[in-house]
């Protein structure tokens, strides 16, 4: 296991997640994070989970900084507020401005998250940290995010097409967002899933044979 203090590559260069436990004082984050990393199968944490884990730390860090005095409760919603897909536009914005209000940069902030990439990166490249094997959670996550790719750069392509068409005239539409919507169908029960609820959940109710229905994009006004 590696110190806290020797955590360097071999061209002398600190990780994200190390320059940030420097920059925040979260002392001792760089063990924590390889114990719940390396526990047995049952208390381990994915890749995931220990990225989400070190930026409500990371968040809490920040809002300590500025005088601030959050509940464990206020952090996580925070944290969900600002980086969870479902959460409305509104709900965002709101959450922003109360963290602007009392001084926190959020542009900031949001570029210190770190993703499990990073996590990953540091726990073997800088502390390693060698895994038995990837957990079936990190597995999923791996899925999720060639998907979320896709699906990202399948409406960035959709919405420049359709602003080109709109600016030179050839279709009419008003302010408009593109939404690509992956779901899965199961042939046995009939049920829809987002693909990402599927994953996530880890199986359909009734366990039957699944289909995929991908690409279907929407633009709304």
């Amino acid at each position: 296991m590696s110190s806290d203090g020797n955590e360097r590559s071999g061209r002398g260069r600190r990780s994200k997640v190390r320059r940030l436990i420097d920059e925040y004082d979260l002392e001792g984050e760089g063990e924590r994070l390889e114990n719940r990393c390396t526990a047995n199968r049952e208390d381990r944490l994915s890749l995931r989970e220990l990225a989400d884990d070190f930026n409500r730390r990371l968040l809490r860090a920040v809002m300590v900084e500025v005088g601030m005095n959050p509940l464990d409760g206020e952090v996580a919603n925070t944290y969900r507020l600002l980086t969870d897909d479902d959460v409305s536009s509104g709900m965002q914005t709101q959450a922003r401005q109360t963290l602007e209000r009392e001084g926190v940069d959020v542009d900031e902030l949001q570029k210190n998250f770190v993703s499990h990439q990073a996590i990953h990166t540091y726990l073997t490249k800088y502390r390693g940290v060698k895994r038995d094997e990837q957990t079936d959670e990190d597995r999923v996550q791996k899925g999720l995010d060639t998907i979320q790719r896709l699906r990202s750069r399948t409406a960035a392509v959709s919405e420049n097409i359709v602003e080109n068409l709109a600016s030179t005239g050839r279709i009419d539409v008003g302010d408009f967002e593109v939404l690509v919507d992956v779901r899965v169908f199961c042939r046995d029960c009939g049920t829809q899933y987002d693909v990402q609820d599927l994953l996530e959940e880890g199986r359909c109710e009734c366990g039957g044979n699944l289909v995929s229905a991908a690409g279907e994009t929407e633009a709304s006004r």
